[in-house]
């Protein structure tokens, strides 16, 4: 057993680093080797380091907000206002809820997800090394200095401008045609929410149509591999979404957790609905009305986890303002606040995100 192996061993036991390696396939990413490095460092385990609400013990488990999106497409005007006000609801309470009847056909989310599973199988040093999907590939954490910021995970990162791209695919020629179909659902889902969520403050549905557009609006393919070292470690590290808003579409799992009311609980899993999550940028413009929950995923020992996430951005260069006034953050633009998040990340760690952008005055 090699150095990391034992390192690892020593802290989690060698039984389970052996049993680890003689069933992990070659399509998975060294994780494990990766935190066996980070362990090298002296630093204790996620749940050690942070109040994570991974330790092992029992914790309380939410159904999100269901909202049945037919009502906006009713002809009833009450029916359509009760809609959108339980959309306006849970954006401010919540952050978070989840859709039925979202108009995106339950066969093409099945095909997507086919797709996805198949393209996860491909062997990592192929994943890694090939120019597959605009070489949007991703895995762990490369700006993690211990093991509590590294995210057991794997993912690609696919600009929706790439999307139509033949040359992108490779040998995955079914793919471009159903993730096409899938990137311009969920993508008109998200502008429709969007919309909503506008009209509720008063302003026209359309607002964001002109600054969000495929060049920064993205999707990434998830995939949580077991983890030996759960609960130990996360499968995603907590975070918020520096978007306007995120659609999830997740398999039945499990492991997502959100803060509510200063504690972390456990949502639900239920692979017939869609999860809606507010992002920062939302929250900035809506003037803290609407609500940037922070989140995270926790590994499984034993199952592996697949999602897609859709995320609503705008240009780089579009200014975010407070939609009313006394403004609690100072404008600021797309790309400025990306800049802000990677350099904290770099330096702390950690996304610090809107308190970066708080006026003085709200400080």
């Amino acid at each position: 057993m090699d150095q990391t192996a034992t390192c690892c061993s020593s802290v989690f036991g060698r039984h389970t680093i052996v049993h680890f390696r003689r069933t992990m396939t070659n399509s998975n990413p060294p994780l494990l080797q990766h935190y066996g490095v980070l362990c090298q460092h002296g630093e204790t385990p996620a749940v050690q380091q942070r109040d994570c609400g991974n330790n092992g013990a029992a914790m309380e488990e939410c159904q999100l907000p269901l909202i049945d999106l037919e009502g906006l497409w009713s002809e009833s005007e009450e029916e359509r206002l009760a809609c959108a006000s339980a959309i306006g609801r849970a954006s401010s309470k919540w952050g978070f809820f989840q859709v039925v009847n979202h108009g995106i056909r339950p066969e093409l989310l099945s095909e997507m997800r086919r797709e996805q599973v198949k393209l996860f199988e491909t062997p990592f040093e192929r994943k890694a090394a090939c120019q597959l999907l605009d070489n949007s590939y991703r895995w762990g954490t490369p700006t993690a200095t211990c093991p509590k910021e590294l995210s057991w995970s794997e993912a690609f990162h696919i600009p929706l401008t790439k999307v139509s791209e033949e040359a992108c695919y490779g040998e995955f020629c079914s793919l471009r045609e159903v993730m096409q179909e899938f990137a311009k659902a969920m993508s008109n889902l998200a502008r429709l929410l969007a919309g909503v969520l506008a009209e509720s403050l008063g302003h026209q549905k359309g607002v964001f149509d002109e600054i969000c557009d495929e060049n920064t609006c993205f999707l990434r393919l998830n995939r949580y591999p077991p983890c030996p070292v759960s609960p130990e470690v996360f499968g995603l590290v907590p975070h918020t979404d520096s978007d306007f808003l995120t659609i999830l579409y997740q398999d039945e799992v499990g492991g997502l957790q959100l803060m509510k009311d200063s504690k972390w609980v456990a949502v639900k899993p239920n692979k017939d609905t869609l999860i809606v999550n507010i992002g920062d940028l939302f929250q900035a413009w809506s003037n803290n009305e609407y609500k940037s929950v922070e989140h995270q995923v926790m590994a499984n020992a034993i199952k592996e986890r697949y999602s897609i996430a859709y995320f609503l951005c705008p240009s780089y260069d579009a200014f975010i303002g407070s939609c009313s006034e006394p403004t609690i953050y100072r404008k600021f633009t797309f790309g400025e606040y990306r800049q802000q998040v990677q350099e904290d990340v770099k330096k702390t760690g950690h996304k610090v995100g809107l308190p970066r952008f708080l006026l003085q005055t709200t400080q």
